[in-house]
């Protein structure tokens, strides 16, 4: 199957590209359907419950890159419907999943006192933020951060973001060494929901004090010329994918195609120049 014009009704909108470049990130309500989170949370639990039988401890934080090719539901939400238009609305057509991880933040134990911590605000892309010029920095790429399980309360180990600051190269801390940056803020959505994030909006993992356990999905689209950030083991996939879906995995023509493609390395593309011209520019 290929992309389905019905997905063209979530087309970035006027507001959202206003709200997202001053702010740099969109919540997406109901982007995926109760019964997509229930399946997505069953492939989640069961590639955690066998590192919890390796020895894991249960009540760290999990973190798993290159989960894509552990079930086809995560194939299946690379073109999102409700998600993938705006993202190609923000970036263009020249794009693909350059990086996919999981995350599993359980709550602390009860032994843990609750002290204030400072949290470990950052930009995404490591040495991109020291290696590459400009003030700000290119935006490079985003993330899609798909809300699984957990309550949306502050305190609940929530994604913390600090509004606008991708267009800052530094951020400041109070004085007081455990405090966080005035302007910071939880993301607190439902199941269900999606926020998608601008790989330079400072942002951070949080401790979770609360009773429920927190389960996200990321998904991080860049452009084509952009290297992986995991080790993304998705080749075998293609065979049994549309040309749209191969894209979005890292297929191409050639190397040369990552920088000059041709239509043959970009099928978004052609399928925008007859479902949505202005996009395919």
């Amino acid at each position: 199957m290929s992309l389905d014009p019905s997905c063209l009704e979530n087309r970035l909108t006027t507001e959202e590209r206003h709200h997202f470049e001053t702010n740099g990130y969109l919540v997406v309500d109901q982007a995926l359907s109760s019964e997509q989170v229930d399946m997505l949370t069953r492939c989640v639990d069961r590639i955690r419950e066998k590192k919890l039988a390796e020895g894991f401890d249960p009540h760290e934080y999990f973190f798993f890159p290159n989960f894509i090719p552990e079930d086809d539901a995560f194939v299946d939400l690379i073109d999102n419907p409700r998600v993938f238009p705006k993202v190609w609305g923000i970036l263009g057509w020249n794009i693909y999943l350059y990086h996919a991880h999981f995350v599993v933040t359980p709550p602390r134990r009860v032994s843990q006192d609750q002290k204030p911590e400072r949290k470990g605000f950052h930009q995404d892309s490591g040495r991109v933020n020291r290696e590459m010029e400009g003030s700000p920095r290119p935006r490079l790429s985003l993330k899609v951060g798909y809300s699984l399980e957990g309550d949306p309360a502050p305190g609940n180990g929530n994604l913390y973001i600090i509004p606008g600051a991708h267009l800052q190269n530094e951020i400041r801390y109070p004085d007081d060494g455990v405090s966080d940056p005035e302007a910071a803020m939880p993301v607190s959505i439902d199941r269900g929901d999606a926020v998608i994030f601008d790989r330079r909006l400072w942002h951070s993992a949080s401790p979770n004090w609360g009773a429920s356990t927190r389960k996200m999905l990321f998904y991080g689209y860049g452009y084509r010329w952009l290297r992986t950030k995991d080790d993304m083991t998705v080749q075998h996939l293609y065979p049994e994918l549309d040309p749209i879906r191969r894209q979005i995995l890292g297929d191409g023509v050639n190397a040369n195609g990552h920088f000059s493609p041709t239509d043959a390395d970009v099928p978004l593309r052609s399928w925008l120049r007859e479902h949505s011209p202005e996009a395919a520019e």
